[in-house]
């Protein structure tokens, strides 16, 4: 099985994700290789606002494969389990189910050829109306069991429907496919038939108003994710220190100030007009050097170290799960591992521009301790936003010209730019594993992501992905 899993989201993010069981310990290090013509760096980029706009992660249990004790024979016998444990199963299958939909709807609309969009679409379509119906066949008889299947089918129901006619309405225009867009119209009817109609989950005034209805269903949303999205307690480390470091660096500054003052007073005989003016130029250099000198001892103490520290709990019995540690800095290059360093070393002379060196490291210590409900994994998901990337490039002016039979014409194109991408997993005290890809991107979208060769002295991990292309074999690196 693949350790880590990655796609492309949208137009401008990556997505890696990977399973931990109980007692692992695993570190991830991802380096961004931004070319220096890309305009990023420690001076036009802050960190601290990348990670909390620009990374989002998502962290819960995993069951693998959507064949869960919820629609196992065994599950139907529900005096053997608890109402806890048939809301947490129930739960686990729903919030898995809506992810998946999720990201195979996100998948979909990144294809813009009718050939490749609408096969996929109707797969989709019946991949859904199978699971729906598996979900259903094990509908409990008891009113309190009852009230918590009821929750989770409103909710698949209405958020299937809205995946559905949301890809829809992204599709590729195309006459050849009408029986497509049928079948997914008619699923789609179907569903709100059985919502409002069979089932009345939902009261007429709820139907009629969106803004009620999408509160509702986010309401559901969270109802889920109970038991299953673990709570996170973010706190960022350092706060003290920085204190500090800006006491230390003050007072330093200061020092050099008296020093001057009393060196000008001594200069000059009695208060006069040269004497202010000496203070007043001091006292100005101080505000001006001042920050300056502060922002560099920090970045000086700070590098190297964890910039946030968090705590993932159950929502149910508020036991810890698992402990992380992250860094999010930019890296001098001789601080950069000699094994990604030699990784680097295998592009192509044409590829090798001055770059900087975005380090993101998540190192993850997990419970040795079962995890309730007996699941045997939990799932981390994080998602790279491209888009603060992008706001840095330029756009493409340049134009092609073009000869044909006397005519002249020509061809505006865009500006591309291949940011490379070291990733790094290892396991407790295992060897590490490595990949590397090539992410060639634009203003807009990302454009192709190819996972490149590694020298033969290096462990590859296993990579699990649709979207990311192999090397062409004679393609410069």
């Amino acid at each position: 099985m693949a350790k880590v899993k990655v796609k492309q989201e949208e137009a401008l993010s990556i997505k890696f994700s990977h399973q931990m069981a109980p007692g692992t310990q695993r570190v991830f290090d991802l380096y961004f290789y931004l070319p220096t013509e890309m305009g990023i760096g420690s001076h036009t980029f802050d960190e601290a606002e990348y990670y909390h706009s620009g990374i989002l992660g998502r962290r819960s249990y995993y069951s693998k494969g959507l064949h869960l004790p919820l629609v196992q024979s065994r599950f139907a016998s529900l005096n053997k389990r608890t109402s806890e444990e048939f809301r947490l199963y129930l739960n686990l299958f729903a919030y898995q189910f809506a992810v998946a939909i999720e990201t195979d709807g996100k998948e979909l609309h990144q294809k813009v050829e009718p050939g490749e969009f609408y096969p996929a679409l109707d797969e989709l379509c019946d991949v859904v109306t199978q699971l729906l119906k598996k979900f259903r066949r094990n509908e409990p008889n008891e009113p309190k069991l009852k009230s918590y299947f009821e929750h989770a089918d409103n909710y698949l129901s209405w958020f299937c429907e809205q995946q559905l006619l949301k890809t829809l309405a992204r599709s590729p225009r195309n006459n050849d496919y009408s029986d497509v867009k049928e079948k997914v119209l008619t699923l789609c009817r179907s569903e709100n038939h059985y919502r409002e109609k069979e089932c009345k989950y939902n009261s007429m005034h709820t139907q009629l108003d969106a803004n009620r209805i999408s509160n509702k269903m986010l309401l559901l949303r969270r109802l889920i994710q109970q038991g299953v999205v673990l709570k996170e307690e973010l706190k960022p480390l350092g706060v003290g220190l920085k204190k500090f470091v800006t006491g230390v660096a003050t007072g330093l500054v200061m020092l050099v100030v008296s020093a001057l003052i009393i060196k000008a007073q001594g200069f000059f005989n009695g208060l006069t007009m040269t004497l202010l003016l000496t203070l007043a130029v001091i006292y100005g250099f101080r505000e001006i050097f001042k920050e300056d000198f502060r922002n560099a001892m920090w970045r000086f103490i700070q590098r190297g170290r964890p910039r946030w520290s968090r705590i993932l709990r159950d929502t149910t019995t508020q036991i810890v799960v698992a402990k992380q540690l992250v860094w999010l800095e930019f890296m001098r290059s001789q601080d950069i591992p000699k094994v990604v360093s030699e990784i680097m070393k295998q592009r192509h002379s044409q590829n090798k521009v001055d770059s900087e060196v975005l380090h993101y490291r998540i190192a993850t210590k997990v419970t040795n301790k079962s995890f309730e409900a007996d699941y045997s994994e939990i799932q981390e998901q994080v998602n790279f936003s491209l888009v603060p990337f992008a706001r840095h490039l330029e756009r493409g002016k340049a134009k092609i010209y073009k000869e044909s039979e006397g005519n002249i014409s020509k061809e505006s194109v865009e500006r591309r730019y291949q940011v490379n991408l070291v990733a790094v997993l290892r396991d407790d005290k295992q060897q590490a594993e490595y990949a590397r890809f090539k992410v060639t991107m634009n203003r807009s979208s990302i454009v192709e992501i190819t996972e490149s060769k590694l020298p033969d002295n290096v462990q590859p991990f296993r990579l699990e992905s649709d979207d990311i292309l192999p090397e062409k074999p004679n393609q410069p690196d």
